[in-house]
C-alpha cells in the first residue's frame, strides 16, 4: 500500500505518543490517479494538474483547472497526450512564479517533451493509448501510464526547479 516511515515525538502537553507518519510522493501519486480516475472520472490533464500543484504547493485557480477539462487528447481526438498538456501547464505555472522568462520556461517545456517523448515513445495519445476511446474499451485503460508519466512529470520539476515534491499534510 504506502511506503510509510514513521517518526515519534513526545507530546509534553498531553504525555501521549504521537506518529507522525509520511507517505512517500510515488505512494501519493498511485493513489491520487486511482482516485481521480475511478471516483472523479477526471481528465489526464487536470489529473497531471492537480496533483502536481498539491505535490509543490502551488494552488491553481479553479479557471486553469477548467482549462484542462478537454485536455484528454485533444477532447479524445487523439491528438497531444492531455498527460503532456498538464505537465507543459504547470511548467508554465510554476517557471512564472519561480521568475523565469518566456524563453526559459519554452526551454523547460521542450526539456521536459523531449524526455518524455524519450521515455515512452511518443507525446500523442494515439500512440499511447492506441485502442482510442471506445465504448468497448475498459474504464480508465490510462491509469498506470498516467501514473508513470506523473512519477516522471514530478521528477522532471524536482530536478528543473530543485524543489521537494511533498503530498500535502505530510512532513518532510
Amino acid at each position: 500500500m504506502y511506503k510509510l516511515q514513521g517518526r515519534v515525538f513526545f507530546d509534553r502537553f498531553t504525555s501521549l505518543m504521537v506518529h507522525i507518519w509520511t507517505m512517500d510522493w510515488k505512494s501519493y501519486i498511485d493513489e491520487q490517479v486511482h482516485r481521480h480516475y475511478w471516483d472523479h472520472d477526471d481528465t489526464c490533464a487536470f489529473t497531471t494538474l492537480s496533483i502536481v500543484s498539491e505535490l509543490f504547493a502551488i494552488p491553481l485557480e479553479s479557471q486553469v483547472m477548467d482549462s484542462a477539462l478537454g485536455m484528454w487528447g485533444a477532447g479524445g481526438h487523439r491528438a497531444q497526450c492531455g498527460l503532456v498538456e498538464g505537465a507543459l501547464m504547470f511548467i508554465g505555472i510554476l517557471g512564472s512564479r519561480r521568475g523565469l522568462n518566456r524563453n526559459q520556461v519554452s526551454g523547460l517545456c521542450k526539456s521536459f517533451a523531449r524526455g518524455f517523448e524519450k521515455r515512452f515513445g511518443s507525446l500523442v495519445c494515439r500512440e499511447l493509448r492506441p485502442e482510442g476511446f471506445g465504448p468497448d474499451n475498459p474504464p480508465h485503460i490510462c491509469e498506470d501510464l498516467s501514473k508513470r508519466a506523473i512519477h516522471h512529470t514530478t521528477g522532471f520539476l524536482a530536478d528543473a526547479f530543485q524543489l521537494e515534491p511533498i503530498p500535502p499534510g505530510a512532513k518532510p
